[in-house]
């Protein structure tokens, strides 16, 4: 005891020695200063007033929502449906209507209207471009079922789609199903992209005896030959579509998905080969359509016109050789804005729908007149850009964890000199100073840390200490806001002071793109926008994984990674909304934790407000355990046997056992994500 008694001794005399010239020198001036520094504090600190345009600038919701989401003067979010041609639904007004409908959250809502809307956008976006441009062709959209391939949005697309002709493009077989059965609109297109195998293209070339216009890409070497060979055996003159490899590469997130070494598509060599081979077998005249894709989610429009200038060239040629082209398919690309900064970031894009329309028309016209070529009918397959707008994840907040902040007190005589240290260092924060005593702070609190492990403080002085640090984090974290630049060294503390919400929500099920590809998307409270957001927090959801959450968020000039919000209030429900997120995430979600799909309803606007046209139940816990091969009945069973016999030994009444079945078959039935008890109902 004595030699571990003078090794503690002999450290805190170090840590003294350490720390008191820097307290003794700083002490004088700052003393001095301490009581006219509390004063400015308290000024900045009063309560500042809040509207909703602060909320407006703050969540950007102008930039990526317009003409589709807004803030109305009672602080919600409102929904205008069918953009600036009138009508507008109050979000949290809806949403509490729903859950009256026993529609628990976490719940999708789908506005038909909002699909309806971006479908006509695009093709008005194609016809102003081609009457500008005098394009002596047409455009045909056709939608990729991959974005979202969930029946009541594909029979809601068709049916939008009719009066434009708009088509759907598959990529796999059972894709290819999904689309013979629902495509029913004279004249649309059906492009048959992917890989292939006989059934496939056997599938495809028989279809067109229904009257439909499948046409069959060729994206590997080797469907050639089954194409031929099908042609042949069932007499039938298949419409055929080469995909080119160009040599632009795409940029962003997908941007590598493109060029020499992209996953589909054939190389110049390669489609001359097809050519040859088509000529040979006397079906050159069924070539017709060429297809480029250089990633999904562009973001520089000079990409675009890079491609469109190469494809052009390579579509004249490919007629030129004598194939009876009549299709330019530009496929996917164009991006959505999810940050609203309108720039060349990854999550945003420098163009809108007009230019993209523009630079694809305006470039195919002058490349086919140069060659006296007959222009193509235009293709594209815009997945992202109808898709995303048109449905909102709302999810509630079930609780938070905050660092813990309590006005702190002054020391007694008798605490450790570190604890004084700090008390000083909290006393002398002021605009001028922050960020040195951010890091005497830090220092300080890893002294009181050592001397804790040295067994010199107490676990009560260590509270103390550590109580007196997150007071002075707290202090400099409400200076920031009010100073034009931010240190380096304390980018991160507003991450490390972030608050953590609990949301009734997967990640791996409902934003699956966060978590494999930081995507982003717009994520905001859809009420209380009337009031300032005090709060600065990161979303953790239901899973055990610790990647079960967003920390990055949308922001003007980068990422940002703590999101504004509100205090929660008891026994108030607290919502947030997730935005753009209609392509892709339904059906990338995975069962993490068993957690399954959303509740789904589908909204359409109406003279009187609103009516709900379809209701999608999510998964029961049922449904998500026989996914992993377990049978709901054994598994009742199971427990059943248990509780007969713990009852012959004694272990459970009889009343217990019965409430234990009863819970277990009645959970069995229902959602699988939590109740939250501040939520109405």
């Amino acid at each position: 005891m004595g030699v571990e008694s003078t090794a503690a001794s002999e450290s805190e005399k170090e840590v003294n020695t350490a720390t008191n010239g820097k307290i003794q020198r700083r002490s004088q001036n700052d003393h001095a200063l301490a009581k006219t520094k509390e004063t400015v504090n308290a000024i900045d600190t009063l309560p500042r007033s809040w509207t909703i345009e602060k909320s407006e600038e703050l969540y950007r919701i102008d930039g990526w929502g317009h003409p589709y989401f807004s803030i109305n003067a009672a602080g919600h979010v409102t929904v205008s449906p069918k953009g600036d041609r009138g009508g507008s639904l109050d979000l949290f007004e809806l949403v509490n209507a729903l859950k009256l409908r026993n529609l628990g959250l976490p719940l999708l809502i789908r506005f038909s209207d909002i699909l309806e809307d971006r479908i006509e956008r695009l093709n008005a976006c194609f016809a102003k471009a081609i009457a500008r441009y005098n394009y002596p062709g047409e455009y045909r959209g056709v939608f990729p079922v991959k974005c979202n391939q969930q029946r009541h949005l594909i029979e809601d697309l068709v049916k939008f789609g009719k009066p434009h002709q708009f088509g759907l493009e598959a990529g796999s077989k059972p894709e290819l199903m999904i689309a013979l059965a629902l495509l029913n609109t004279p004249g649309a297109l059906l492009i048959c992209n992917g890989y292939k195998d006989r059934e496939y293209i056997e599938t495809a070339m028989l279809a067109s005896k229904l009257g439909q216009t499948p046409i069959i890409v060729l994206e590997q070497i080797e469907e050639l030959e089954l194409a031929i060979s099908l042609s042949q055996q069932l007499g039938i003159k298949p419409v055929l579509g080469v995909r080119a490899k160009l040599s632009t590469q795409g940029v962003g997130r997908w941007g590598t998905s493109t060029g020499d070494r992209a996953k589909f598509g054939l190389t110049i060599p390669e489609i001359i080969t097809v050519v040859d081979r088509l000529r040979q077998a006397n079906l050159l005249d069924s070539l017709q359509l060429l297809h480029f894709h250089i990633g999904s989610q562009i973001s520089a429009i000079s990409v675009i016109k890079e491609a469109i200038r190469e494809a052009s060239r390579i579509y004249v040629e490919l007629a030129l050789l004598g194939a009876n082209m009549k299709y330019l398919d530009v496929g996917g690309g164009l991006g959505v804005d999810y940050d609203g900064s309108q720039t060349n970031f990854y999550a945003s894009k420098n163009y809108n729908m007009q230019n993209y329309a523009n630079d694809i028309v305006a470039e195919l016209r002058d490349t086919c007149t140069e060659r006296n070529i007959p222009v193509p009918t235009l293709i594209s397959e815009s997945g992202r850009a109808i898709a995303s707008h048109q449905s909102v994840l709302i999810f509630d907040v079930l609780s938070t964890s905050e660092i813990p902040f309590e006005s702190p007190e002054a020391p007694v005589e008798s605490d450790t000199q570190v604890i004084h240290y700090l008390w000083e260092t909290y006393q002398s924060i002021n605009r001028e100073n922050f960020q040195e005593l951010y890091h005497d702070a830090t220092q300080f609190k890893e002294e009181a840390i050592s001397r804790f492990n040295l067994g010199i403080l107490s676990i009560t002085e260590r509270a103390k200490a550590e109580r007196l640090y997150w007071a002075c984090c707290h202090k400099i974290l409400n200076l920031i806001p009010q100073i034009d630049y931010v240190p380096d060294d304390l980018e991160d503390l507003e991450k490390i002071m972030a608050s953590i919400y609990y949301i009734n929500l997967s990640v791996f099920q409902s934003a699956p793109d966060c978590w494999a590809i930081d995507q982003l998307f717009p994520i905001m409270p859809i009420h209380r926008l009337s009031e300032e957001p005090t709060q600065r927090g990161i979303l953790a959801d239901l899973t055990c994984d610790s990647d079960g959450k967003i920390d990055r968020f949308i922001d003007l000039r980068d990422v940002k990674s703590v999101l504004e919000l509100h205090k929660l209030k008891p026994g108030e429900p607290y919502y947030l909304g997730m935005f753009l997120n209609g392509a892709y995430q339904e059906i990338m979600g995975n069962l993490h934790n068993l957690f399954g799909d959303t509740n789904a309803v589908h909204i359409q606007l109406t003279p009187k407000g609103y009516q709900i046209e379809h209701v999608v139940k999510g998964d029961t816990m049922q449904e998500v355990v026989s996914y992993v091969q377990y049978d709901a009945e054994d598994m009742v069973e199971n427990i059943r046997q248990r509780c007969e016999q713990a009852l012959e030994e004694k272990k459970i009444s009889l009343a217990e056992s019965q409430r234990l079945l009863q819970t277990y078959e009645q959970s069995l039935s229902r959602y699988t994500y939590l109740n939250n008890p501040s939520s109405p109902s």
